[in-house]
């Protein structure tokens, strides 16, 4: 375990040309250690500079000039690490940077590991552990939803939250516990319908952080996309088609996929994660049904399935729509079923749609509903039937598609009609307010525990069970609110979460 009370430099700026570079340093050292190395035009000290200025000067490895720099100074504890600090911007060649560096270590400061910036922040008092984390989500953002529950979570509104409900909890195990101190004397100092409402109100908050985590865990990884149907049906393919570049192997031998492929797209502003599965087939081959299962495994985690099926094997539509039938959870899961290779069909439309409950085209502004008639013209009789008997098939399985979609992947021709369904499906994430969402699963988990324990506590309630007792399971929902914030932790799990920070962060 290193030490915290040593001064630090990194980088803090990505490695690779540019304009500038930064390096950071932090520690009771800091102005010392920089001083070695810099000379300022005005010939004043970095130590006897004021707090927040910025100073110009040039930066030498003993008698040798290394560039001409600027310098800002952060006095403790106005800093990001509550620190003294020192922030380096020098040109952006990669040599400068690493002699600066390596000057730098050779007077006194050493490299700083992964996160400690941060982590010093949270041991300084700067921000708490929830926050901490929110940095990351910050730099790791790569929509406008993502940003804005990271920023809203890094500002303390998560936190507040929790705060809030902390003190209430503490209120309460406060006057149970004082009850028990005058136990003799039956005296009664919480009041039992007030205690229970507050409970109620605590848990019913709780059990609604807990459900945000399926949207806050979205938008910060992604939307997950499985990519399903059986063998050569031109699930790889499609993946290349929407990426627009030959990611996946395609080969007209079966079974070629045997593992998942995931790929991020951006569409419309939101991420999705797309994960290309192995064709789902009978077979006896050990590693393709390691494949298979892996396939189902993705399936139930997706958000969104792509059901991919061949218009040159109408004898499997309803064997592939049975078996995804099992795999997947209507409630909670969308599902859009592809017609892939119609152009193999003469007089296709591949504009024409059937959504999952009409029969023709989709309406302007909502790429999943549709018209009886509109386009009905447009469509060839063979492609005609195919959609109806792949409709009845999805109703029959107990599948109801947000649409079902005719396209030649290899063609690319109903790919963008696709992109704006995928972008329609997803409406409600441009539309998040600034409620606060669970985004981290740490936290996820730490509040399922709280909540269990609540539950215990309105058991207990109800049962009129021992106020000892009862007063345990509030102190356990204290912990595990506390754990978030790391107003309870440890080394253990201070190391895990901010050796995941990059080096100069």
């Amino acid at each position: 375990m290193v030490g915290f009370d040593d001064t630090i430099c990194a980088r803090a700026t990505a490695s690779g040309f540019g304009a500038i570079a930064v390096i950071r340093v932090s520690g009771p050292e800091a102005f010392a250690v920089v001083d070695r190395c810099f000379r300022s035009m005005d010939g004043v000290s970095v130590a006897d500079t004021p707090g927040w200025r910025v100073k110009f000067g040039q930066f030498f490895d003993h008698d040798e000039l290394l560039d001409e720099v600027v310098v800002t100074v952060f006095r403790a504890p106005r800093s990001y690490t509550g620190e003294d600090s020192v922030e380096i911007s020098c040109h952006g060649s990669e040599y400068i940077a690493q002699r600066i560096l390596q000057t730098l270590m050779a007077s006194g400061a050493r490299l700083a590991e992964g996160g400690e910036f941060t982590r010093r922040a949270f041991l300084n008092g700067k921000m708490d552990l929830a926050q901490a984390e929110a940095v990351a989500d910050v730099i790791a953002s790569e929509t406008s939803a993502a940003h804005r529950v990271a920023i809203q979570q890094m500002r303390g509104g998560f936190s507040d939250e929790l705060g809030r409900m902390r003190t209430d909890l503490l209120q309460l195990v406060s006057l149970m516990e004082l009850e028990l101190d005058f136990s003799e004397e039956e005296v009664e100092f919480a009041d039992r319908s007030q205690l229970v409402a507050t409970v109620q109100d605590l848990a019913s908050h709780i059990r609604m952080l807990i459900k945000s985590f399926a949207l806050g865990n979205v938008i910060k990884n992604g939307v997950p996309v499985a990519i399903a149907g059986a063998t050569n049906t031109g699930k790889s393919t499609l993946l290349n088609a929407l990426l627009g570049e030959e990611r996946a192997i395609v080969s007209s031998i079966h079974g070629t996929t045997r593992d998942t492929i995931e790929e991020t797209l951006n569409i419309d502003g939101i991420t999705f994660r797309f994960i290309d599965t192995a064709g789902i087939r009978n077979t006896t081959e050990t590693i393709e049904i390691i494949g298979i299962e892996r396939t189902y495994t993705k399936i139930q985690q997706a958000s969104l399935v792509l059901m991919v099926l061949d218009a040159e094997r109408p004898e499997y539509f309803e064997e592939g729509l049975r078996t995804l039938s099992t795999r997947i959870d209507p409630t909670h899961q969308q599902v859009i079923i592809l017609l892939n290779k119609v152009d193999a069909l003469d007089g296709i439309s591949s504009a024409s749609s059937v959504a999952g409950n009409s029969s023709a085209s989709s309406v302007a502004g909502n790429p999943a509903e549709a018209t009886s008639d509109t386009s009905a013209a447009m469509v060839d009789g063979t492609l005609a039937t195919y959609l109806e008997r792949i409709r009845l098939a999805a109703e029959q399985a107990g599948i109801q598609p947000l649409r079902i979609l005719p396209i030649a992947a290899k063609q690319k021709k109903g790919i963008a009609e696709l992109c704006d369904l995928l972008s329609y499906s997803q409406t409600s994430l441009r539309h998040t307010t600034d409620a606060t969402l669970v985004t981290n699963l740490r936290h996820y988990e730490a509040l399922q525990e709280a909540s269990q324990a609540l539950d215990r506590v309105q058991e207990g309630l109800e049962l009129s069970i021992p106020t000892d007792l009862v007063a345990q399971d509030i102190r356990e929902a204290i912990h595990y609110i506390g754990t978030i914030t790391g107003s309870i932790t440890t080394d253990e799990v201070l190391g895990n979460i901010f050796g995941k920070f990059c080096i100069g962060k």
